[in-house]
């Protein structure tokens, strides 16, 4: 058996990475594409690899000469790369896949270095490597029967995301028998490029050809194989996250902050979002009024606060909706000036959003990483601004309302400005959860502002919201100068419009996520390398004790688990001292957690 890349193109999407080379000489991690997939064909045995070439094949074969050994090389070229496509590609070399079984593969893709080993080894004669399809995936897709026939092949332009639970992506990786290339496949690649000429694809001779009968196209199913066809610069910056070395594969994943649907096998133990909420009743309106809500322009910021104050029962002139707490927190940062005491470690934003502050941090070490009343008053003593963030992240500490009212109290005798962060606080113990959302605290407390996330506990962590409320109205005239007149989508709108028909649900949301955190802590507390810290969050604090190092528990669930959880030995605060901080999911998802954990003691 033999294998035939195709190697032709200019990859003009990847713009300054194929400039002045073929995209197979990309590296993902520390290799490029083809040094990948050599290595996988000599795992599966192949010892010639027939490459067609034109973009850059010069520097192509000179690197090969260079760099690549164990493998016997032969070139086509494909001297018409700028204006022709892969199925002329593929045509030019039609002698070569005549000859011999082929194993054929484009050369934008990377891959488990297993698969060209299982498929060559299977006992079918031509296989159609396919996934199922997810949504980060894009191009030729397939629809096959019970036992794996390929029925029919659909093009990009055909696509209808109504059936795409019936779809499976091609990931352009073929084995096909010398006689079905001599019988079949060839004939019809000359008939369609006579037909409909050379600047085409050739998946749309095998479209032609899955509709006969005696074809027997099978699909080889990758379940849960790693894969990645890179078509742009996006493309490889994923690519290099999922196939990193293992040193580096946590640190690519932290560096995204999210946008974590772009990798559907990963489970998400770092970012903090209810998974109880928004029920499915709410997310069928939403997409019901989709058309609407993406073509038309949200309101200004007046409706904005009329809406919030529909949520919390707040005077909208005491309130400002931000894209997200984050976005508040960075105006407030750019407003004050001063001195600000702030118990670290914290959510980073009240570190790096305030430069004009001089930030006196109150390490929280010293009071076992719990928020300390008397401690926050007597730094109030001495600062313009006290920022508290309650329930506290990354710990879970928690101050009563009696104990928050003492320091409320005390900072406004002071004169100074108390930001109160409760974005986790819904999450709290039933009968401990409260709000300082509330006009009578507001008024009573001209010195306070309240900022709320309402991405997390909300569960709409895409959607971008959060709030910000004072009485101090001189304030929040200087806070709505610095806000863009649409800072938040017409979807975020809407959902702030429709809440109140599913406050119900949210509030049994956050008790099931009580329950479930209760549950976490008491199976936690089971892993010998664990101290568990009390929270009233949604996410739970642990101490990880020798052997371990929280890097390398973080970096073992990644690569043995797909499990993602925050190492917190580099955050400020913490003094490299070893910690994680494990977000509270469904109580399934939960215990796969947890026995991640137990396997490695």
């Amino acid at each position: 058996m033999q294998a035939l890349m195709l190697a032709a193109g200019m990859g003009r999407r990847l713009g300054k990475y194929t400039e002045e080379c073929t995209k197979c000489m990309i590296r993902v991690g520390e290799r490029t594409l083809l040094e990948r997939a050599v290595e996988a064909l000599q795992l599966a045995g192949i010892q010639k690899l027939v490459m067609a070439v034109g973009w850059e094949h010069e520097k192509l074969i000179e690197y090969i000469h260079k760099n690549i050994s164990g493998m016997e090389f032969e070139f086509v070229y494909n001297y018409d790369y700028a204006t022709t496509n892969n199925i002329y590609s593929l045509y030019l070399a039609r002698e070569q896949l005549m000859r011999e079984d082929t194993l054929l593969l484009e050369s934008d893709l990377v891959f488990d270095k297993q698969l060209l080993r299982k498929m060559a080894q299977s006992p079918e004669d031509n296989l159609v490597a396919v996934a199922k399809y997810e949504h980060w995936m894009d191009g030729t897709v397939a629809i096959i029967s019970h036992d794996r026939i390929i029925q029919e092949f659909i093009e990009k332009k055909d696509f209808r995301f109504q059936n795409v639970n019936d779809y499976y992506k091609t990931v352009n990786i073929y084995k096909f028998s010398a006689e079905f290339s001599r019988r079949q496949y060839i004939p019809f690649l000359e008939a369609y490029i006579t037909a409909y000429g050379k600047n085409q694809y050739y998946e749309s001779v095998l479209k032609a050809i899955a509709h006969l009968s005696h074809a027997q196209l099978k699909a080889f199913v990758l379940d849960g194989v790693p894969w990645y066809e890179i078509d742009d610069a996006q493309d490889l910056d994923i690519a290099d996250t999922i196939f990193a070395e293992e040193k580096d594969k946590l640190l690519r994943y932290e560096r995204h902050f999210g946008g974590y649907w772009r990798f559907p096998e990963l489970l998400d133990f770092c970012y903090l979002v209810n998974p109880y909420f928004p029920p499915q009743k709410m997310l069928d309106q939403m997409k019901y009024f989709y058309e609407p809500l993406l073509t038309q322009y949200p309101s200004g910021m007046s409706v904005q606060r009329l809406l919030a104050d529909k949520l919390f029962k707040v005077d909208k002139d005491y309130l400002v909706v931000g894209n997200g707490a984050a976005e508040l927190i960075c105006v407030l940062g750019r407003i004050f000036h001063g001195r600000m005491a702030l118990s670290v470690p914290a959510f980073n934003e009240y570190i790096r959003c305030f430069e004009n502050c001089d930030i006196v941090e109150l390490p929280a070490s010293e009071d076992a990483f719990r928020l300390s009343k008397d401690r926050l008053i007597q730094a109030a003593k001495n600062v313009d601004i006290l920022a508290i963030i309650n329930p506290d992240n990354p710990s879970g500490s928690f101050l009563t309302l009696s104990e928050l009212k003492e320091v409320l109290q005390k900072c406004r005798e002071w004169n100074v400005r108390c930001i109160v962060d409760e974005s986790f606080i819904d999450f709290a113990q039933k009968d401990k959860r409260y709000t300082l959302l509330s006009d009578e605290l507001l008024e009573q407390y001209p010195n306070l502002l309240v900022i709320k996330s309402i991405s997390k506990s909300y569960g709409v962590p895409g959607l971008r919201l959060g709030v910000l409320a004072t009485s101090d109205k001189t304030l929040l005239a200087e806070i709505r100068r610095y806000m863009p007149i649409w800072n938040i989508n017409s979807f975020a709108e809407y959902f702030l419009q429709i809440f109140s028909l599913y406050a119900d649900s949210y509030e049994a949301s956050c008790d099931e996520i009580a329950i479930q955190r209760v549950k976490l802590e008491q199976k936690l507390s089971e892993v010998t390398f664990l101290e568990v810290f009390p929270s009233q969050a949604n996410y739970i604090m642990c101490h990880v004790k020798t052997p371990y190092r929280s890097k390398e528990i973080a970096t073992q669930l990644l690569i043995r688990h797909n499990l993602l959880i925050k190492d917190l030995s580099e955050k400020r605060g913490f003094n490299a001292e070893q910690y994680i901080r494990i977000a509270v999911k469904d109580e399934k998802e939960n215990i796969r957690l947890y026995e991640a954990l137990k396997a490695l003691e």
